[in-house]
């Protein structure tokens, strides 16, 4: 009976082992590559941790963090007032980790000949009061204009730091996705996006926004005026294997997953 007993207590010790060793992440899709290739990585050097990685958007990050349904959430953008409280009210202690920055690139389709754009200029077509190419130097065409959703951490800060918060036309297409963003500029000859640096390839182009390209170097100084940095949240202090593993994409090695993700490393 004896036995028995010491095989049932190390069974249930080796389940609350390996369930210490699962880490669930959920949000922000611009964080997502970060937190993949971090994730691979880390399970590599580490076969008994199960790291789960979701996107989402950060307003879903936040709201699994909210409700406890998630380690760690996935944010481009701070938390909101109401999120906080949520947490308080729910007995959540957000602590936020910057793991990486990023620059908001305005993304056109390649035909257009428009290299730079003005701060102003953009925000006069995100809000509607541009509506045709021809007003920028180009050849007559309605401008299409590609937002993420209001979900989206992303959207959010681009809301505050292209448009001082104003409302983005009715008639934009709204997506769900740095990538889906991406590929619709891609394949549309008259419209203008936007999406995380991580996200820009040939297949679009990124303008300068005042006069200053969205790179690593500008991202940094703060001179790019779309720059942002991403954040991982968690409840309370990480500990174990959530310490751990924040610890791992704050340190050099995590850090040049980050840029080679297409995001800018803090070291």
């Amino acid at each position: 009976m004896k036995k028995v007993m010491m095989a049932v207590i190390l069974m249930l010790m080796a389940n609350m082992v390996i369930a210490g060793d699962k880490i669930m992440m959920e949000g922000s899709t611009t964080v997502l590559p970060i937190a993949q290739i971090a994730a691979e990585v880390y399970m590599d050097e580490n076969p008994d941790v199960d790291i789960t990685v979701r996107g989402g958007g950060s307003g879903v990050g936040a709201a699994s963090l909210v409700d406890g349904s998630c380690d760690i959430a996935d944010c481009s953008r701070p938390l909101k007032e109401k999120e906080l409280k949520a947490a308080v009210a729910n007995g959540i202690d957000p602590v936020a980790h910057v793991v990486a920055m990023d620059g908001i690139a305005v993304i056109l389709h390649p035909s257009k000949s428009i290299d730079a754009m003005t701060k102003d200029q953009i925000k006069a077509i995100y809000t509607g009061s541009i509506s045709n190419w021809s007003k920028l130097g180009e050849e007559k065409q309605e401008i299409v204009v590609i937002s993420r959703d209001t979900a989206s951490g992303t959207y959010e800060a681009f809301n505050g730091l292209a448009l001082d918060k104003a409302k983005v036309r009715p008639d934009a297409l709204l997506q769900a996705s740095n990538q889906a963003v991406a590929s619709i500029v891609a394949k549309t000859p008259g419209a203008i996006g936007y999406v995380g640096l991580g996200y820009v390839t040939s297949k679009v182009k990124a303008v300068t926004v005042d006069d200053v390209v969205c790179e690593k170097e500008t991202i940094l100084s703060g001179e790019y005026p779309l720059s942002r940095p991403l954040f991982m949240y968690t409840d309370g202090k990480p500990k174990g294997i959530l310490k751990e593993f924040l610890d791992f994409i704050k340190s050099e090695e995590g850090q040049a997953l980050a840029e080679e993700a297409g995001f800018v490393g803090l070291k």
